[in-house]
């Protein structure tokens, strides 16, 4: 067998052994039946301003205890993302992220689409959407493709800067939050997307998707014409002082401390929870008193 084809057999079994993610969305049923349900395949928005939300739980290989999540909110019409960890999902810390990024945001949030997870569903969160006229939907249980654009955003953005990794402590979170501003400003400023925009058909007849032109997320924003010019000003001059490969080397840097902080405590976990197949040599041993 040649290297290629041992790492094709082996690779069901590495997936198997690997280190992944845990949901822990619980269904609410408080205020559920108050909130409209967006699905999969509804019309796009058109502007800027509609946001959908989710939470990222970085337990590790297993949701017992406490540890800290991340909350990533994505525009669906530019890609715009703003993410921040938090220390757990009691609704007083996802309140006072939301609260964080409707201020640091730099258009109008209008909209914010949420899965079933009581976290959201709550009502001094609800409350607080009311005074700021932002109007909320929900997904259908169980149907991720409902959220398709933060899933993915979950996948690329947060598992890929912040690993599988268990963060539990305050000095780890500390270390996130310092990583995911960077993270947002290679992503919002610098980094071009496509966006699906329907449907077509090869020179075969084929159902094929369509996609725009790359465009950052930045760009993206300043063709939509809602920008007042003194904003639209603040963020191109921002993005000019941008150093791209100084952003690279301090999120390099930032992700050798959380593997420092967090790489080995998350293996013995991992490794923990597999029983040992060796008896134990400590029972019925008999020491001689001294």
């Amino acid at each position: 067998m040649s290297a290629a084809t041992i790492d094709r057999y082996l690779k069901p079994s590495k997936a198997a052994d690997a280190i992944s993610g845990h949901s822990t969305t619980k269904p609410s049923p408080l205020l559920r039946s108050s909130i409209g349900i967006r699905k999969a395949g509804d019309e796009v928005e058109q502007e800027p301003g509609f946001f959908e939300v989710d939470t990222v739980a970085h337990c590790g290989p297993t949701t017992k205890g406490e540890y800290a999540r991340t909350l990533n909110l994505t525009c669906v019409f530019t890609g715009w993302t703003w993410t921040r960890a938090v220390r757990n999902n009691a609704h007083v810390h996802i309140l006072a992220a939301l609260k964080a990024a409707h201020q640091e945001i730099p258009f109008e949030v209008v909209g914010l689409d949420f899965d079933n997870g009581s976290e959201f569903l709550n009502h001094p969160v609800i409350e607080w959407a009311g005074q700021q006229q932002i109007f909320f939907t929900r997904s259908r249980p169980y149907k991720k493709n409902d959220q398709a654009t933060i899933e993915s955003k979950n996948n690329h953005l947060v598992r890929k800067y912040a690993f599988h990794y268990r963060y539990d402590t305050e000095p780890e979170r500390a270390v996130l939050n310092r990583l995911w501003p960077l993270v947002n400003d290679r992503l919002n400023f610098l980094t071009s997307t496509i966006k699906p925009i329907g449907y077509g058909s090869d020179r075969n007849g084929r159902r094929k998707r369509l996609y725009d032109k790359p465009a950052t997320p930045l760009d993206r924003l300043i063709l939509s014409g809602t920008l007042a010019p003194g904003q639209l000003r603040e963020l191109i001059d921002y993005r000019a002082t941008l150093n791209p490969a100084q952003i690279a080397r301090d999120i390099a840097d930032l992700q050798n401390v959380l593997l420092k902080l967090a790489k080995d405590k998350t293996e013995q976990l991992y490794l923990s929870s597999f029983p040992s197949a060796l008896p134990d040599a400590r029972r019925g041993v008999r020491v001689k008193a001294s």
